[in-house]
């Protein structure tokens, strides 16, 4: 028999493949009352069916508008869910400016990507959908970023990732700047091939890698870090 648990994450996914918003909903609030954790709520449930959503829609099966309502019934549920995720009780010192690049507006996997960054601590510059390439630079250069965060969802502004290396390398900031790509169409060996550090499938993996090449730099997360390298 199916645990409790797994059927409400199970009705989480399917509320989001099936664009059903009310079944989003109903499932986000049994989660809490079932004790689940959100931050599980989020990711094995609401982001598991809108990975499910971006298959169908890759095969042919869902198209602009279905995505769109798939996306409306995720973000009813994170309304009900965010609120209660554990966040870290300290503020990163850590500065990371995200975005979707010029070109496109889907910003489903920046904002999961967003959310992971903020319960983490990290300071977050969001610069939102289809953004100027050279926006990236500028606000990099002027909140002094450790890191720059691109995304797309699609393949024809990829090339837009490798546009802003080559701006941070002008501006003399890609040695100081950690670069993250990510996005459907995106990879590891298309991540390597425009000299990004890294590239992440998924938003937990996202943060995982961040901390992984923030440490490989020296940067410190906290205060509490610095102290200790200090001494």
């Amino acid at each position: 028999m199916m645990s409790n648990t797994q059927n409400i994450l199970d009705r989480l996914a399917r509320g989001v493949r099936d664009m059903d918003e009310e079944l989003a909903v109903e499932a986000a609030r049994e989660a809490l009352e079932n004790k689940i954790e959100a931050l599980t709520a989020i990711n094995e449930g609401l982001v598991k069916g809108m990975n499910e959503a971006s298959r169908l829609y890759e095969e042919g099966e869902y198209f602009v508008p279905e995505l769109l309502l798939c996306s409306d019934a995720m973000y009813a549920g994170l309304n009900i869910l965010s609120p209660h995720i554990q966040r870290s009780n300290e503020k990163s010192k850590v500065r990371v400016v995200i975005g979707v690049v010029e070109g496109d507006t889907h910003d489903i996997g920046k904002n999961l990507v967003k959310l992971m960054f903020d319960v983490e601590g990290f300071e977050i510059y969001d610069l939102g959908r289809d953004v100027p390439l050279t926006d990236f630079v500028s606000k990099a250069k002027e909140v002094d970023a450790h890191m720059v965060c691109l995304s797309t969802l699609m393949s024809t502004t990829m090339d837009g990732m490798s546009v802003v290396i080559d701006l941070l390398k002008k501006e003399g900031l890609r040695e100081k700047v950690i670069v993250l790509v990510g996005g459907g169409p995106v990879s590891q060996s298309f991540a390597a091939s425009i000299g990004a550090d890294g590239y992440a499938e998924n938003a937990t993996r996202a943060v995982r890698l961040a901390k992984r090449l923030l440490s490989q730099k020296g940067v410190a997360f906290f205060d509490d870090d610095v102290r200790r390298a200090a001494g």
